[in-house]
């Protein structure tokens, strides 16, 4: 986002605008009036990355205007960043100008905070990274009080930890995510929280098990569990399937089988085309699963398809997006088959025209 774009006084004239575009977008395909969930207009990422240009004993975190990836802009305020990460950029900056091995071909740092300001910093560095930074490391942790990491090619340090713990209140009940260093999560915390509730609302009335595709660290799998008699939640990315499955024990989610499997690999086990081994550790074979929902959350590319033919045969299908645009490629396809039964837009990316969409449909019986 660029900082020109902040603008916290039109916030409200600004999310307005954006709506009416993706209603426009998506009124083709038959969409009820959209439940529109606002963020707080200052303050929302959990997540910030940012380069770091030396210029003689100067240091500035500095982002670049698309088109001029040769001109640094300064960044000495950031103020959609949650306020633990406000706290620790000038900190961070003060300790790292002072010292000469930690600086030292340092080009990239990033950020990574909970709502309760659990954080983990990430030194990214065009350098191998030796005995006397890890030193060095271990006290700035300490000094500032968070977990740190220092990357290099092929190289990965870890200060005391590489994860940060989230706790979510969803329905009135606490859940504990595992977000690990580098891996997917979801930026804005406040409106997560609204996309989960929404979700798990548009699940209440429906039966039988859930099929789940792109899970991540399992964001909406535990919350949408209490709301199944079993779900099978499947995922590609090796971390993230090891953050959903300290997830499930953690938070003593017992309906859950996590199964890592692509969605395109899922789609030919449901079509017969492949058995994979992996699929042997169900409890039971895939074919008696009552699987009436499937709920996908795909990346931007949308689904696939093979993989909207897939999801069409199930009574319900529950869909965030994070692309209008593609969503309504996608829409154009399943409302052939289902009706667009709820809209909701969640604005977890305020200040851009991007919107988070979640569509519930059901195929008329």
């Amino acid at each position: 986002m660029p900082l020109s774009s902040f603008d916290p006084d039109r916030y409200s004239e600004l999310l307005a605008a954006k709506t009416a575009r993706v209603q426009d977008l998506l009124t083709p395909f038959g969409v009820p009036d959209p439940e529109v969930i606002p963020s707080p207009s200052t303050g929302f990422r959990m997540r910030a990355e940012f380069r770091l240009w030396h210029d003689g004993d100067g240091l500035d975190y500095v982002m670049f205007r698309r088109g001029e990836p040769d001109t640094p802009v300064p960044v000495r305020h950031f103020p959609i960043a949650c306020e633990r990460i406000q706290q620790l950029m000038p900190a961070l900056l003060a300790q790292l100008r002072d010292d000469t091995e930690l600086r030292h071909k340092l080009f990239q740092v990033e950020f990574l905070s909970t709502l309760a300001g659990d954080t983990l910093v990430t030194l990214v560095y065009h350098r191998r990274l030796e005995e006397a930074w890890r030193l060095r490391a271990k006290t700035l942790a300490n000094d500032l009080g968070i977990a740190l990491v220092g990357r290099s090619r092929k190289q990965k340090e870890v200060i005391g930890r590489d994860y940060v713990t989230e706790q979510l209140q969803i329905e009135g009940r606490d859940y504990q995510y595992r977000q690990y260093e580098q891996a997917f999560t979801q930026p804005n915390a406040a409106v997560n929280i609204r996309m989960i509730e929404w979700a798990c609302r548009a699940a209440n009335p429906l039966t039988g098990d859930l099929l789940e595709l792109y899970c991540g660290n399992g964001n909406f799998t535990l919350p949408l569990a209490g709301h199944f008699d079993q779900v099978i939640a499947t995922e590609l990315a090796k971390t993230s399937i090891r953050a959903a499955q300290w997830n499930l024990e953690a938070n003593a989610v017992g309906n859950v089988q996590m199964i890592r499997l692509a969605a395109e690999e899922v789609t030919q086990a449901m079509n017969g085309e492949r058995v994979f081994r992996r699929l042997a550790d169900l409890p039971r074979p895939l074919a008696d699963y009552r699987l009436d929902t499937v709920f996908v959350d795909p990346p931007r590319a949308g689904l696939d398809p093979a993989t909207t033919a897939m999801v069409q045969r199930f009574p319900t299908i529950l869909y965030v997006s994070c692309n209008p645009e593609t969503l309504a490629a996608n829409l154009s396809v399943l409302t052939d088959t289902h009706r667009v039964q709820a809209l909701a837009l969640f604005d977890q990316f305020p200040y851009t025209d991007h919107m988070e969409c979640g569509v519930l449909l059901q195929r008329p019986s």
